[in-house]
């Protein structure tokens, strides 16, 4: 397994369009049920959302995108305690499960997932540290049966979480499920976890770091992504990824500036830092349409700077 010529641009999960778009239903709509309407109900939605993963393969490999982050909301209900419906309901998918994954193999498609911020592994509650292992856990069940790798090729990528709690998230690591571990990666945020916090927790658990530039340059308060510390960080931590040739990092631009933490429509500019980056996740609004642009401008061999921002 090598990596695609540098930038491969990834697709984020959720969509402005209605090829990929996927359902979910909410958990207080989900307790109203019967025990065998919610088996009804998450038959008909978990099928439908494993339906459209496998068209987002095909939407992806029609268009040469080599990189795609599959939603986390796939499977709603799946990890509640307690409750074994959503399990049950995939086993029986398992066919049609595997067949989307392969598809995305087939197209040979590189599959992230990002799970919600809510999963908090370092908490200073319990309760909190217990619900996230559990959410953790049944996202990495997830990849698993759609037949994905147990590395970081299939990156299960967190926030560092809690603030001022690296040591605890550092202790932790190495003892949670391979399924998990194996895939596990960490990017910095805009408050709690910058590059300088989060760099020790990936050198010393081997857990590799996901730069986002944008995060960095609103929390550090740089003006923008030019700033040299960029490139020192896209380098410090590439050194955390095995092959080096996996890296990825996060592309978003300031909606209204680079310290607006809202993302803008399409992207405008690409750091010059990310120039070597072979992994790119683009993080906009637009999202195929900024993917669009993007590898539009790449194949016509034009500055992404042409690319406007919009709203």
């Amino acid at each position: 397994m090598t990596s695609s010529p540098s930038p491969a641009y990834g697709l984020v999960c959720l969509t402005v369009g209605p090829d990929i778009r996927f359902r979910t239903i909410t958990l207080s709509r989900y307790r109203v049920l019967t025990p065998a309407e919610r088996e009804a109900k998450l038959l008909d939605l978990y099928a439908d959302n494993v339906a459209r993963v496998r068209r987002a393969a095909d939407f992806c490999a029609a268009r040469g995108i080599r990189l795609y982050r599959l939603s986390s909301s796939l499977f709603p209900m799946f990890d509640l305690a307690g409750d074994d419906t959503g399990r049950a309901v995939l086993d029986h998918l398992a066919p049609q499960v595997q067949a989307a994954g392969q598809a995305f193999r087939d197209a040979g498609i590189r599959v992230l997932m990002h799970p919600e911020q809510f999963i908090v592994l370092n908490s200073d509650r319990p309760e909190v540290r217990t619900s996230s292992a559990r959410t953790l856990a049944a996202h990495a069940d997830t990849l698993d049966r759609f037949g994905f790798e147990r590395s970081t090729w299939n990156l299960l990528l967190l926030h560092g979480g809690k603030g001022g709690r690296a040591a605890e998230l550092a202790a932790l690591i190495p003892d949670l499920p391979d399924a998990v571990r194996l895939r596990l990666g960490l990017e910095n945020d805009e408050r709690a976890y910058g590059p300088a916090e989060l760099l020790p927790v990936c050198e010393g658990t081997g857990v590799p770091f996901v730069f986002d530039a944008h995060h960095h340059v609103v929390r550090e308060r740089l003006p923008d992504q030019e700033d040299p510390s960029v490139r020192e960080w896209v380098l410090a931590a590439r050194r955390t990824w095995h092959p080096p040739e996996w890296q990825v990092v996060h592309l978003s631009n300031g909606l209204e500036g680079p310290q607006d933490r809202r993302h803008s429509y399409l992207i405008a500019q690409l750091p010059a830092a990310y120039w070597d980056v072979p992994w790119i996740e683009v993080e906009a609004k637009g999202k195929e349409e900024a993917l669009a642009a993007l590898m539009g401008a790449q194949a016509a061999g034009l500055q992404v700077d042409v690319v406007a921002v919009e709203e």
